[in-house]
């Protein structure tokens, strides 16, 4: 069998985590913008769309 005693992980050296954490705060900033212009589009659908 093989050893899997080391964590490869915790040892890593290529992780760019700047660029991760980027990217999450794109992804988050981009999730509350469609968020927000759905919202909007469906409160406008129902003021005139009555």
């Amino acid at each position: 069998m093989s050893d899997h005693s080391e964590i490869v992980y915790s040892t890593s050296e290529g992780m760019d985590y700047p660029a991760h954490e980027q990217q999450f705060k794109t992804f988050v900033k981009i999730g509350t913008i469609a968020t927000g212009t759905i919202a909007t589009i469906v409160i406008l659908m129902a003021i005139f769309l009555t």
